[in-house]
């Protein structure tokens, strides 16, 4: 199994019996069995209680096209309990555990786990490789909203890239969430979709059931310490606040309640979207006051709900829900709203940004009173950060709908800012919504806006910030024509920078790419990224088990559908810093060689392909990253607890599994359980004397009788003794290496010799002695070692047992 040097344990390898094996053939897999005490570690034999580290490394020798395997262990319950979540399985591989060594199942089942098993779909030869599947170009999909969908947010993770989106402005109850496989272009598995979202925690229910109501504004927030969890705006039946979808697990995570509905003069009947900025959300209501969360405890900050920024909108008591009329952005550390008083419970009021400090839970410095952005009847859905040429944040700013578009900035100190000229080719009445914003691979800070209304069905305006100008090659207005007629209604996009596409949704219900170059869709990029830590094949506390990085390649991909010239190679380490920028050569491959597995124990390697067509994304072909190692085979480990009863001795494991080179057995790892305090043998032994001068009676299946002292006078003045010596071994264990000592009658050491006794289990011996002198007292003791004693245990000696021979005339000797 390559190199097992470990840390503070020992690998007992011939030291615990390893069944013999051959070296198996090339072209054949192998599995290699071995353990390790980790409660006594080079402990030979091991105790009752002890927990022992079973290992399994396979050697895969298959094809080179990836196939199928599995590596399955059974476990005793009845001399070994497995230890819960000891399970251990290379990356790559997924775990199961069985109670019944057939049915297996995705999650731990603890102690009644009576078998684990580690399987991978596409196992690769050699093994020391990790792969993560190419994102094919996303064409037009019916996302199953209902139209009104929100800006996509994008979730990888569990081998998965999904897109998912609620319904917006939804009123409970209702169903308003949806799960799209962008791998597949087809709704997630665990259908039917949408389904409803609940303040209660627990996995996602099915039906118009939820009892929360979303908001007009789409802004989400990722929770960067929790995978796959994402915060929204939300309204309770009784509070405004945040909900908590745990797209990882399918679940709901909760609802956190900031404010409570209704009120007056000013009413709670809204709220905006969510920011984040310190690790604490932010919110704000439709009378204007900031509501705050803190993200890691998830509990209301100090002191919120915050004093207004803005003028309140749509804040009519008794209304019930009506939407917030505006948007929200963070530049600085300092969180702008804009408020768009259409109608409220003062009168209609122009379109304006605040500015909120978390430092002082306060109005910003310089903003007492919010910006004017617009007139009165002018109104906004945007709130956006605004940056310099150097990419800093600068200010915020908001675009108006409602005749010509026009936008108002200003800086964070409150001055006004030039707005950028993003808009001068978009016709009036069209709606602007918040952009996207990410700096590509460039080095440019761009802003995609999602735009439609009037004359425009839906489309992408886009601003280079560190240009100062629109962006160049990108269309002044991009249209989708390729999606679903142009008809799309854009409310926004997500940028995923594997792939570097921006994925689109809308108010059509159309899930879409977008390339964020040209604005083409479908957007014929792919991409995929691979975090390889080749320490986690191994589960054996070793060393010396990794050689060094090998390289990267792209599998199933016709390399001639690849425009190398504009794809690219990023390799970094743990800390997000690039380690080296190779290039990707004509067949496909990265050479890694050249980078330091000590210097960079862990590396991600990210692939951005520029497709010339997605030809090979068709049927069962499945373009990979592939990124390999040289190291050892890798490891499957799992834990157990070697059984505290009496009777267990010994405790064995014996691996299984299949491959393409068909079936395998691992050699059998036999470990010896030495007796405890509480598990010694009780021995006994016991002397008799025959009661009959002849010897057919007196041996073995003779008649006797046998007695403690013979007759007076049965032996005359001198004759033979015939004696018989039975010793009895009561458990709980076996004993081994016994003899008997008898200094009178050394015939029957002679005839007893050294043997073994089985627990619960008697053995009798004879012998005899011809007397010159009666009477004879004659004495024995047994000696012995309870089996699987640790070396250099002392043996145990039993009670003495006597019987006497009697003379002629008298028998008088102390008993």
């Amino acid at each position: 199994m390559g190199s097992l040097t470990t840390t503070g344990m020992l690998i007992m390898g011939a030291m615990i019996g390893l069944a013999a094996t051959s070296a198996p053939a090339a072209d054949v897999s192998a599995l290699q069995k071995s353990a390790q005490n980790v409660t006594h570690p080079g402990s030979d034999p091991a105790d009752h209680s002890d927990v022992i580290n079973w290992v399994v490394g396979y050697t895969g020798n298959g094809s080179e096209s990836p196939a199928p395997a599995t590596i399955t262990d059974a476990i005793d319950p009845n001399a070994q309990t497995y230890v819960p979540d000891s399970l251990r399985v290379p990356p790559g591989w997924t775990p199961s555990w069985s109670t019944d060594g057939n049915t297996f199942q995705d999650t731990d089942t603890g102690t009644a786990t009576t078998a684990v098993r580690a399987s991978h779909p596409s196992a690769r030869q050699g093994g020391t490789d990790l792969g993560s599947p190419l994102l094919p170009p996303v064409r037009a999909v019916n996302a199953a909203t209902g139209g009104d969908g929100f800006t996509p947010i994008l979730y990888r993770g569990n081998g998965r890239v999904e897109a998912w989106s609620t319904f917006h402005h939804s009123n409970a109850p209702a169903a308003v969430l949806v799960c799209t496989d962008l791998s597949t272009g087809q709704l997630c598995s665990g259908g039917p979709w949408p389904k409803p979202l609940n303040t209660a925690a627990g996995p996602l229910g099915s039906g118009a059931t939820s009892d929360i109501s979303t908001t007009l504004t789409p802004q989400y927030v990722l929770d960067p310490d929790r995978p796959g969890v994402v915060y929204y705006a939300a309204l309770s039946a009784s509070a405004a606040g945040v909900g908590c979808l745990d797209m990882a697990a399918r679940a709901n995570c909760g609802f956190f309640p900031l404010v409570n509905r209704g009120g007056s003069p000013s009413s709670v009947n809204g709220l905006a979207g969510l920011v984040e900025t310190g690790g604490d959300l932010y919110g704000v209501a439709t009378t204007g006051q900031l509501l705050c969360l803190d993200m890691a405890s998830r509990t209301p900050c100090a002191g919120q709900p915050y004093d207004p920024v803005v003028t309140p909108n749509n804040d009519q008591p008794g209304a019930g829900h009506i939407d917030y009329q505006g948007s929200m952005t963070v530049a600085g550390g300092k969180v702008f709203a804009s408020s768009s008083p259409l109608s409220s419970s003062t009168g209609a009021h122009p379109t304006a940004l605040g500015c909120f400090d978390p430092a002082t839970q306060d109005s910003c410095a310089g903003w007492n009173t919010p910006r004017t952005v617009g007139a009165v009847g002018q109104y906004t859905y945007s709130a956006y950060t605004a940056y310099d040429t150097a990419g800093a944040a600068v200010g915020a700013c908001a675009t108006l709908t409602s005749g010509p578009v026009q936008t108002g900035c200003f800086t964070i100190d409150g001055s006004a800012l030039a707005a950028p000229n993003a808009f001068g080719s978009v016709p009036a009445g069209v709606l602007v919504f918040n952009p996207e914003t990410f700096t590509g691979g460039d080095g440019h800070r761009r802003s995609y806006f999602a735009i439609w209304g009037g004359s425009v069905p839906g489309a992408a305006v886009c601003y280079d910030w560190t240009a100062a100008a629109p962006c160049t090659g990108f269309p002044a207005i991009a249209t989708h024509p390729n999606v679903n007629g142009g008809q799309t209604r854009d409310y926004g996009y997500a940028w995923d920078a594997t792939t570097e596409c921006m994925f689109g949704l809308g108010d059509a219900g159309v899930l879409f790419s977008l390339d964020p170059a040209t604005g083409k869709s479908p957007c014929l990029r792919s991409g995929s990224a691979v975090r390889l830590t080749p320490s986690n094949f191994y589960c054996d506390g070793g060393t010396g088990h990794v050689q060094g990085y090998r390289n990267a390649r792209l599998a199933n991909i016709d390399m001639a559908n690849v425009h190398l010239g504009q794809s690219t190679v990023k390799v970094t380490g743990t800390d997000g810093a690039t380690i080296t920028t190779p290039g990707l050569a004509a067949d496909g491959t990265v050479d890694l060689s050249g980078v330091s597995v000590a210097a960079h124990p862990s590396i991600s390697v990210e692939v951005h392909l520029v497709l010339n067509d997605g030809g090979d994304f068709t049927g069962d072909n499945r373009p990979e990253l592939v990124v390999t190692f040289d190291g050892d085979p890798p490891q499957v480990c799992f834990k157990t607890t070697i059984s505290e009863k009496c009777t267990v001795t010994s405790v064995s494991n014996t691996a299984t599994g299949s491959d393409s080179t068909g079936a395998l057995t691992s050699n059998t790892v036999n470990l010896k359980v030495a007796p405890g305090p509480l598990c010694q043998p009780k021995v006994t032994v016991n002397k008799e004397v025959c009661a009959s001068t002849l010897a057919s009676k007196c041996g073995p299946g003779g008649g006797g009788k046998w007695v403690k002292e013979t007759p007076v006078g049965l032996l005359g003045v001198l004759g033979t003794a015939y004696w018989r010596i039975t010793v009895t071994n009561a458990g709980p264990v076996g004993i081994e290496k016994a003899t008997l000592d008898d200094h009178v009658a050394p015939s029957c050491e002679n005839a007893a010799g050294t043997f073994t006794l089985a627990a619960n289990q008697s053995k009798q011996f004879y012998c005899s002695t011809f007397l010159l002198v009666l009477p004879l007292k004659n004495t024995v003791t047994a000696s012995f070692k309870p089996v699987n004693s640790p070396h250099g245990t002392s043996p145990t000696t039993t009670k003495p047992s006597s019987a006497i021979a009697c003379g002629l005339v008298l028998c008088i000797l102390n008993k």
